[in-house]
């Protein structure tokens, strides 16, 4: 009897898990709007006659808004659960949208150029659609990995990663097909088709509590809270009237809040058969070792961790200058430079990188549940694959010649890119916990904006020096600030000034990528053996 209640209640918590999962890919898919900015920047710069460097500073407003936010909503994720981030997620998206739209719509009358007011709501327009994009990412990797084993993290995790990474090709599928050309339309797609999902995702996205028999495998986890409970599944039982106090966290000092304990009530277990599920649960905790074990560390000690820095510089090979290189490829072969027509070949490289991206993302997390569970290896032997995947992309642009070809290039890129945030939550998890995973992610994610200002810099002087002498003087400083948002912004944007000269306005940039793509695989592998040796000495201690 109390077997079949069991089956039963896994049944349940099955049905509730796959309705989370779907939720919260339907959230991710709405939080990676930021990355779409250059498909509306254009007809906003020429609608309010603005410049590009304007352009620019709301791009990198946007971005600014996501990786600024994301300690501080993942600090909210961590203690409250998904509810408020979701809120706030669909505030800051329909605001920021649709206040866009208006003063998109407003125009500048008999104006020369928009406002210093007008420029500053819309940077804080841009500011909060990075901030909402972020707290929906953040609300539903958080309960994706929290209501499903380690078995299958590191799959759930990089299916609503992928979301993330599709949701630009989406909108702006959406908007093309429906509405080509109007950008007034495009941005109104964007205010409710992002902010709607999130109000849907509070009805779904919820964490599932994980039954006793798989809870002791999955120390560090924080307990549901009781306005974020999904389900009780089972026939009324008698608790044990007690409570099992957590060890306390005295040893880890947050920098965001005060420190406080965690308790796991009786009654927040799927209750069927309360009894001999906890004592199943106690004898396999017994039995499991600390191989199955979270750390939690947060706080001031993961910047005393090596490991974080680790991850910290891995990250920072973020690499995406797709587009300069498509409009120096262009130029190259084409004498008489069509802005529409360059800008096309630019477009489609986007849309590469993102189904690349897409693809990159879920691939990753089958690849890192199987060297887990299969091959019994530590998942960070994928960052090698990563890393080995920035490489070709770096060797095949090298290579290529021809605008054509270049989609080879690209695609390959978004496939590294997608891979390397497809496989880092499961891992951070593993060497971080699960208790503060958002809070750590956040602060994580600051890498590529510190690696990304590096190589843009590096790519825009590059550039610069291959412009034609007539026009160096006067193009520097926009030029550099170009290079700079191609990677710190991720938009590509038309530039005034060309680079005529084809592969030589980008080689050197990328031969020093490809040097720091190949540090980065030195020290995944040895990230991987050093894994792999703990793993065997905690299997031979045990």
């Amino acid at each position: 009897m109390e077997f079949a209640n069991r089956n039963k209640a896994e049944k349940m918590l099955t049905v509730f898990r796959i309705a989370t999962l779907a939720g919260s890919v339907l959230v991710a898919l709405s939080s990676g709007t930021n990355y779409i900015y250059s498909a509306y920047a254009p007809q906003l710069g020429a609608r309010l006659r603005v410049s590009h460097t304007q352009l620019n500073i709301i791009g990198l407003a946007g971005n600014m808004g996501v990786y600024t936010s994301g300690p501080a909503w993942g600090r909210i994720v961590d203690r409250k659960g998904p509810r408020i981030p979701l809120i706030g997620a669909s505030i800051c998206l329909l605001v920021g949208y649709f206040g866009i739209k208006q003063m998109y719509d407003d125009g500048i009358g008999n104006g020369a150029t928009v406002s210093a007011l007008h420029f500053t709501l819309l940077v804080a327009c841009g500011f909060l659609t990075g901030m909402g994009g972020n707290a929906g990412l953040g609300a539903a990797i958080n309960t994706t990995a929290k209501s499903f084993p380690p078995a299958a993290r590191g799959t759930t995790t990089s299916l609503v990663m992928s979301g993330f990474g599709l949701s630009a090709f989406w909108f702006s599928l959406l908007a093309h097909t429906f509405y080509p050309g109007n950008t007034s339309a495009f941005l109104l797609i964007l205010a409710i088709g992002t902010a709607f999902p999130m109000l849907i995702g509070l009805l779904i996205v919820k964490p599932v509590p994980l039954p006793p028999w798989d809870r002791a495998t999955n120390e560090g986890y924080d307990p549901v809270l009781s306005d974020d409970a999904v389900i009780v599944v089972a026939e009324p039982q008698v608790g044990l009237g007690q409570e099992v106090n957590a060890e306390a966290e005295t040893d880890s000092a947050p920098l965001l809040s005060h420190q406080r304990g965690t308790k796991v009530h009786q009654d927040s277990i799927p209750p069927s058969g309360v009894e001999s599920n906890t004592a199943m649960a106690l004898n396999h905790e017994r039995n499991t070792g600390d191989e199955d074990v979270l750390p939690n560390i947060h706080g001031k000690r993961l910047w005393l961790t090596s490991d974080f820095y680790l991850v910290f510089i891995i990250m920072a090979i973020y690499i995406n200058n797709v587009g300069s290189i498509s409009q120096a490829l262009y130029a190259k072969t084409h004498p008489v430079y069509d802005d529409i027509e360059a800008s096309k070949w630019q477009a489609a490289q986007v849309s590469v990188l993102s189904l690349g991206n897409f693809a990159g993302r879920i691939l990753i997390g089958l690849i890192s549940d199987f060297t887990h569970n299969r091959l019994h290896l530590p998942r960070t032997y994928c960052l090698c694959i990563v890393s080995s995947l920035f490489i070709v992309s770096q060797a095949t642009a090298i290579a290529v010649s021809s605008v054509k070809t270049l989609w080879i290039a690209t695609l390959l890129l978004g496939l590294a890119y997608g891979s390397l945030f497809g496989s880092l939550p499961a891992i951070m998890i593993d060497w971080f916990g699960l208790a503060h995973f958002s809070e750590n992610w956040g602060y994580v994610s600051f890498s590529p904006v510190m690696g990304g200002n590096l190589f843009s810099l590096m790519f825009g002087y590059n550039l610069d020096t291959h412009v034609p002498a007539k026009d160096a003087n006067s193009s520097l400083a926009l030029r550099t600030w170009s290079g700079l948002s191609d990677i710190l912004v991720s938009r590509e944007l038309p530039s005034e000034h060309q680079c005529f000269d084809g592969k030589a306005c980008y080689m050197g940039s990328l031969q020093v990528t490809l040097v720091a793509c190949i540090i980065s695989l030195g020290l995944s592998w040895w990230a991987g053996i050093r894994d792999r040796h703990k793993l065997r000495d905690r299997t031979a201690h045990n």
